[in-house]
């Protein structure tokens, strides 16, 4: 069982905790904003909720990790649950997950793409991510691009074009691999 003690050495970062049964086994992942308050809630009775006393009574080690953010937080929570799959975690099983960045280094010449994928991928690609927001994970993309020049056309494409270059290459922001203007070394 958890002692007052114990919770006073919790910080009040945001960030995720982790509670742990007698064989140290994890039980349940959450986050909060505020790590000792969200926690205490949980042995003070101020969390109403019918399964929060039966969490408690079953708990006898908190371990936690601090992020900079709530967002952060939410999004190491997601991975967590997904990684451990507690029991008495019902809500991120099978839900949705995050937009990730895929580069594909099998391809002659990559192409980053963006990817909403579950778990791990077991391919030869570069997964980054998860990014919580559609708007920055398509920002940084505009950026990648932008500043590498890779090519942004499908495999499909790539294949049926000809001598002449795409509209991307015209404006600076493609290399033109499809027409053999660059070879696989640069």
């Amino acid at each position: 069982m958890i002692d007052r003690e114990m919770l006073k050495d919790i910080p009040k970062n945001p960030g995720v905790y982790l509670m742990k049964n007698a064989k140290g086994e994890i039980i349940y992942i959450g986050k909060a904003l505020n790590l000792r308050s969200r926690v205490r809630s949980y042995f003070s009775g101020a969390d109403t909720r019918h399964s929060v006393p039966f969490i408690a009574g079953k708990t006898e080690s908190i371990e936690w990790l601090i992020t900079n953010t709530e967002k952060e937080a939410l999004i190491l929570e997601n991975n967590l649950i997904k990684m451990h799959r507690p029991r008495y975690n019902l809500v991120w099983r099978d839900d949705k997950t995050y937009m990730s960045l895929r580069i594909d280094r099998a391809k002659k010449f990559p192409r980053i793409s963006i990817e909403r994928v579950r778990g791990r991928i077991k391919d030869k690609a570069l997964y980054f991510g998860p990014y919580s927001s559609a708007g920055s994970v398509r920002e940084t993309l505009r950026l990648l691009n932008r500043t590498f020049f890779l090519r942004t056309c499908t495999d499909a494409k790539m294949r049926s074009h000809s001598d002449r270059p795409c509209l991307q290459y015209q404006i600076k922001r493609c290399s033109a691999p499809c027409c053999n203007l660059i070879g696989e070394g640069e």
